[in-house]
């Protein structure tokens, strides 16, 4: 990476380098055990001019979104976050909403249960499938300017435009929030959800880093590319989903509110708008590495055995940094019928239907999708019966 792909600094800083991983969602077949798996380098790098966190582009939209591993409904947590933000919409029988992104519909179901009328613009084809299943009109597509001011000569201009955990996955940043603004309409919003950087750093998540997600935004850098792309920052909120994640509000035209200064200016006595509050980060990564590390390797010389719960990207990028194999960790569940029978990538660790944590009894459940801890361990409370235990990995290890 040579200059930063929001303002073109040449100026980059270190962050923290995971060393090479493969893509987080490319679950491996069988058939594939046998076959060569392609590596990136994962070295997070932040710009010292507009502070925007990023990676190198190494793989592109299409390699990874053309067919896709998530489905964002097996958390019924954020099936619910999405019926609340909706309904907090209070949408007129004649509103017109768009969402990018919009996976297999978990969010606009609700706005068709309404009787609104809506689009979901999603590249994979597997997942807006399932959408245009449960009724939600679907258009397999990646956003691109062209594409929103398309949608909009059909349809007429939205009244407002969703873009939830997409913010981060996209390299040309500038390209996608034009299409964002070609959508929404004049008075219109748009609501981009995205991991905030600041919970990023100061809570260890480390592996929220990784191929997919090609930047990390603070409030500052975020109002940055979205004013650089026609879009004003008007409002933010800070919301507890995916360890800590921030809801920009945008408009065309408006003016920044008090909380968008004040998450600001937290930013910045965080250090994060100067290269002081990265200093000690990948020292802080290679602790929780070890921890883990060290508590997997007690667990097998005491012959405890231990499973995960889980097979998410952010799990894959630990599980890489880490080095852990079915040695250490004799397989993972997961709730998607997508992933069973298939392998992690790298580590090469079974992917198995939930049912088999009771049918083994093990001794501890490391719990891999960790921003989903409320849920998990409602859903999991069950292990307890056989004496089992929950291991969290992140922010810092523990076993509950």
């Amino acid at each position: 990476m040579s200059v930063c792909r929001l303002c073109g600094s040449a100026e980059l800083a270190e962050v923290v380098d995971l060393g090479a991983t493969p893509p987080c969602e490319l679950f491996l077949t069988a058939e594939q055990l046998d076959l060569p798996e392609p590596t990136y380098p994962l070295h997070l790098r932040v710009c010292t001019s507009c502070w925007l966190a990023q990676i190198p582009p190494l793989i592109t939209p299409e390699e990874t979104f053309t067919e896709y591993a998530y489905f964002s409904s097996f958390s019924s947590s954020w099936v619910e976050h999405a019926r609340t933000f909706v309904d907090g919409l209070k949408l007129g029988q004649d509103a017109f909403v768009v969402e990018v992104a919009s996976n297999d519909g978990y969010l606009l179901q609700h706005v068709v249960a309404r009787g609104v009328r809506c689009l979901g613009i999603e590249p994979s084809a597997n997942v807006g499938q399932a959408a245009r299943d449960k009724g939600v009109p679907t258009l397999t597509e990646f956003l691109t300017p062209e594409l929103g001011a398309r949608v909009r000569a059909e349809n007429g201009p939205a009244d407002v435009v969703i873009a939830n955990n997409v913010y981060a996955h996209i390299p040309d940043v500038l390209g996608f929030t034009r299409g964002l603004r070609a959508l929404v309409a004049e008075d219109g919003l748009v609501s981009i959800e995205v991991q905030h950087l600041l919970t990023l750093m100061e809570l260890n998540q480390y592996d929220t880093i990784y191929h997919e997600h090609f930047q990390y935004y603070t409030v500052a850098s975020a109002q940055r590319a979205l004013a650089d792309g026609g879009l004003t920052l008007v409002d933010v909120e800070l919301l507890p989903t995916h360890g800590g994640s921030i809801r920009l509000l945008a408009k065309p035209y408006g003016t920044p509110s008090e909380r968008v200064l004040d998450v600001i200016a937290r930013e910045k006595a965080a250090g994060l708008l100067e290269i002081s509050g990265y200093a000690d980060f990948a020292a802080r990564v290679a602790k929780v590495r070890r921890d883990l590390l060290r508590f997997l390797i007690d667990a097998a010389d005491e012959g405890r055995t231990v499973v995960g719960y889980g097979a998410p990207g952010k799990g894959n990028t630990l599980l890489n940094h880490c080095g852990i194999r079915p040695d250490l960790l004799a397989y993972t569940v997961d709730r998607n019928p997508y992933k069973h029978g298939r392998f992690t990538p790298g580590t090469r660790i079974p992917i198995l239907p939930p049912e088999r944590i009771a049918e083994d009894r093990p001794d501890y459940v490391l719990v891999l999708p960790w921003n989903l801890r409320e849920e998990l361990s409602e859903q999991l409370s069950y292990v307890h019966e056989w004496g089992g235990r929950l291991v969290f990995p992140i922010p810092r290890l523990e076993v509950v």
